[in-house]
């Protein structure tokens, strides 16, 4: 499996959670000049901009390790100009996913809320 093909994968299962769990999926692959959302899904007066690391076992890093004070900025800046495009009044919220797969099986899932604020502050280490 390619990284794109992996990388893919992820974000189907992602999602496929987000809805069994209520959310409406508003964008895949939200992508501004600089930045990217793997994920915005809406709920309960909440706006979720997720980004999704998919890994195999044997990679090196953990998804969330990969998640770089760079990376949450351009993910801040990308759901402020998705905001700014698509005005709504839900309050914004930035989760991230991390899922270990073998092939086309998942063999780790780990989804957490507020995993950084609108600072960059992570709150899941």
């Amino acid at each position: 499996m390619t990284r794109k093909e992996l990388g893919d994968f992820g974000e189907r299962v992602a999602a496929f959670y987000l809805e069994k769990k209520g959310y409406e999926i508003l964008r895949r692959n939200y992508c501004v000049k600089g930045g990217e959302i793997d994920i915005i899904a809406k709920k309960d007066g909440i706006i979720a901009f997720v980004e999704v690391k998919t890994r195999a076992p044997d990679y090196i890093s953990g998804g969330f390790e990969a998640l770089t004070n760079r990376k949450k900025r351009l993910i801040i800046k990308t759901a402020e100009q998705y905001s700014l495009k698509h005005p709504h009044e839900l309050q914004p919220r930035f989760d991230a996913v991390e899922i270990i797969t073998d092939g086309k099986k998942v063999t780790g899932f780990n989804y957490v809320e507020n995993a950084f604020d609108g600072s960059g502050i992570m709150t899941i280490l």
